[in-house]
């Protein structure tokens, strides 16, 4: 082979991976700016709750005061060249860190068959639970009420569910696994003023004997079809790459337990 062609490949591929590696910058301060928009909403919604206290108790609240986030990439924000629209996000089978989608589904409490599905690339709730609300089908007529967990908690969540005239209960922390002295003698935080924060209105809410009830059905509805899918199918990772395509993937999953779940209804 003449030098001159051994140069001019090594050039593109040289080329390729300078364009590679600013397209890879580029989605990384986008993804920086993304995080710290969400970060910042969230920071902001703290600080009110706490300015909020302090005029109602009129002193100091206990605790640390939440820090603003950091703008900007961090060092350890990663690109994945395979996979570039994947991200990074937390193991729970091993507590490590690696390639991840953010799945979500909505389950029917009576039925436990999955009525709305969502599938992201963000490795935070928070903002999921208005895709998802959205993947609902109209003609399974007006929900009551909907339960989530304490990673979904915000003030916008609230308001979206409200919007849509459906009950919130959206956990504000873990579930203690000791419980204190007011929740075994059954009583509950005083009600709160019409002005008072949503952490304020929801923790009242979450007292309640009827959210106890709510939630610990939730721990056998939507957290059991996790179960079955991850277990009984045999689902634990993509085979496609790219957000479209693994979206496409995970409604066949969904779609899948469902007929599943729906041969076991109808012959019991």
């Amino acid at each position: 082979m003449p030098e001159t062609l051994v140069i001019q490949d090594e050039m593109t591929l040289r080329k390729e991976r300078l364009e590679n590696l600013a397209q890879a910058k580029a989605v990384l301060e986008a993804r920086a700016q993304e995080r710290y928009a969400a970060e910042k909403a969230e920071y902001d919604e703290k600080v009110r709750e706490r300015e909020a206290k302090a005029h109602k108790h009129r002193k100091r609240p206990r605790g640390r005061a939440p820090q603003p986030p950091e703008a900007g990439p961090w060092e350890r924000d990663q690109y994945n060249f395979t996979d570039p629209e994947s991200r990074i996000m937390k193991n729970s089978t091993n507590e490590g860190f690696d390639q991840h989608y953010n799945v979500q589904v909505a389950v029917d409490q009576d039925t436990l068959l999955i009525v709305a599905s969502s599938l992201s690339n963000h490795p935070n709730d928070k903002g999921e639970a208005e895709p998802t609300l959205g993947a609902l089908s109209p003609r399974l007529g007006q929900r009551a009420a909907a339960v989530l967990d304490n990673g979904f908690f915000s003030e916008s969540n609230i308001l979206s569910l409200e919007q849509r005239k459906i009950e919130p209960y959206i956990a504000i922390g873990r579930e203690a696994h000791h419980k204190d002295l007011n929740t075994l003698l059954g009583k509950t935080f005083p009600l709160p003023p019409e002005h008072a924060t949503p952490l304020e209105k929801m923790a009242y809410k979450l007292s309640t004997e009827i959210w106890q009830a709510i939630y610990r059905l939730r721990k056998c509805t939507v957290e059991s079809v996790i179960g079955i899918i991850k277990e009984i199918l045999g689902f634990r990772q993509f085979s496609l790459r790219g957000l479209k395509k693994v979206a496409g993937e995970w409604c066949l999953v969904c779609l899948a337990f469902n007929l599943k779940w729906l041969h076991v209804l109808m012959t019991t």
